[in-house]
């Protein structure tokens, strides 16, 4: 219904209304009445935006029982027609109601729905970030596991070469038994070469058959590379301090100048002169005083083997 509808409909009950309040001698019926108040509440109501049709309805009917009571005033006609305009009235209420929880559920469902989108979008993007992370976090484990597998490839590839260099020392050194003192100390393995076959009397200068035996002695320590040596340099008690200790020194250089031109690292080996200082037997007799000039090779345990 246009506005200029509407308001042409509501001048003309207006001019209703006045005049029936003109028929002062005749009061309006209860209906009458009844179906005033039902369309006042129908028009004031959400009605009157929801279905202004069904309002404009009952507004025609209470217009036409108004007219009738005009015309008759005690005719059962207004009675019949007033009741008719309040039906209209309470269907149009009715049907606002219906259609405001109508309209109350749309816009639940649609907000429901924005909800909804919202929430499945939110659970789809953690969804991929949670693929992204677990897709990162698998290739960080395969990565580490193929550094466990490299780790131990090599590390059973140093335990192979380490048990070959141990059992290559190990045959060595069962070798250089045939020519030399071996033994287990505290401070490693000791390898004891008698000074009267390494040298001459008084002399710092190797025999030839000394070389042969260190050489032996150079191939048994290449074997155990890593390891520090400490070549010292023996003598009997026989002759001044200084010079014992001087020619102990000058035997334990010439023996570790060997060594090093026989192969092993100059940084490995060290010569030191004990002199008389250490005696492993009586200087008194000649037996004793032979086997106190001797050189002594130690090697050191490995301080990096476990």
């Amino acid at each position: 219904m246009s506005p200029r509808n509407y308001a042409t409909m509501l001048g003309c009950c207006s001019a209703i209304a006045l005049a029936v309040a003109g028929c002062a001698s005749t009061p309006a019926p209860r209906e009458l009445l009844d179906a005033r108040q039902s369309y006042d509440r129908a028009h004031d109501g959400p009605a009157r935006e929801l279905v202004p049709a069904q309002v404009l309805a009952a507004e025609q009917a209470l217009a036409r029982a108004e007219q009738a009571f005009i015309d008759q005033p005690d005719a059962q006609r207004t009675r019949d027609l007033a009741y008719i305009a309040q039906r209209r009235a309470e269907i149009a209420e009715a049907q606002a109601a219906l259609a405001a929880d109508y309209r109350d559920k749309a816009r639940a469902q649609q907000d429901l729905g924005r909800m909804q989108a919202a929430s499945q979008a939110r659970a789809q993007s953690e969804l991929s970030q949670t693929r992204k992370e677990v897709a990162s976090q698998q290739q960080e484990i395969a990565s580490q596991r193929q550094m466990l597998v490299n780790q131990e490839q090599q590390l059973t590839a140093e335990q192979r070469a380490r048990r070959d260099a141990e059992r290559r020392a190990s045959a060595a050194i069962a070798s250089l038994e045939k020519i030399a003192l071996v033994k287990e100390e505290a401070r490693g393995l000791v390898i004891t070469l008698n000074g009267s076959v390494l040298f001459a009397t008084g002399e710092s200068t190797l025999l030839p058959i000394a070389k042969d035996r260190l050489h032996e002695v150079a191939l048994a320590l290449i074997d155990n590379s890593g390891s520090k040596i400490v070549v010292e340099g023996h003598t009997d008690a026989i002759g001044s301090q200084s010079r014992n200790e001087e020619l102990s020194r000058r035997r334990a250089e010439a023996v570790r100048d060997y060594l090093v031109a026989e192969g092993i690292e100059v940084h490995r080996i060290t010569a030191i002169g004990v002199g008389p200082n250490r005696p492993i037997a009586d200087n008194k007799t000649p037996e004793g005083r032979a086997n106190n000039r001797r050189v002594e090779i130690v090697v050191q345990r490995d301080s990096s083997a476990p």
